[in-house]
């Protein structure tokens, strides 16, 4: 029972680079709105891969050099 317990805590907690995914998920919705207001495209865009990057860092768990290279192999 304290097994089952300690493994369900152990899966909520969100690893270190879980939380950082989150954080760029809202600093890439941040510049996306603020590339929005100013008309900045180039702003909206690095916003959008930010935001994308953190989707897939909150997801996976993997670090933003792990995901860089599975881009970059593609």
């Amino acid at each position: 029972m304290l097994f089952l317990l300690l493994l369900t805590i152990k899966t909520n907690i969100m690893n270190k680079d879980q939380l950082e995914g989150k954080w760029k998920q809202i600093k890439g919705d941040f510049k996306q709105k603020y590339g929005k207001l100013v008309e900045d495209d180039s702003v909206f865009a690095e916003g959008k891969l930010d935001e994308v990057l953190g989707k897939l860092q909150e997801k996976t768990g993997k670090t933003k050099e792990e995901l860089q290279e599975e881009i970059e192999e593609w």
